[in-house]
């Protein structure tokens, strides 16, 4: 019997994610929950609300001038958030 590496948490995990169908499901909800670290501590805080629905992310924003310069920004924020996913999950975001 041949012996093997130990896998990690992370590698189980995304396997089982897989074999259920809720991989796609699992990296919109991690792309949502990432905003957080791609934008900051500060735009955060003024942050209300986000969510993703069928591949938008929608994110609620408290201050008007914020709102205006993170519309300029969207692409570079999808980017971003896709790379740090590890794979393009959200095709546009729209600020609210």
């Amino acid at each position: 019997m041949k012996r093997t590496d130990p896998k990690t948490f992370a590698e189980i995990f995304s396997e089982a994610m897989s074999r259920v169908g809720l991989s796609d499901v699992y990296d919109e909800q991690r792309a949502s929950y990432l905003w957080s670290e791609v934008v900051g501590p500060t735009v955060n805080r003024l942050t209300t609300r986000r969510y993703i629905a069928d591949g938008v992310l929608h994110v609620y924003i408290t201050s008007a001038p914020l709102k205006s310069e993170l519309s300029f920004l969207t692409d570079n924020l999808r980017d971003r958030i896709n790379q740090a996913v590890g794979r393009p999950v959200v095709k546009s975001i729209i600020i609210h």
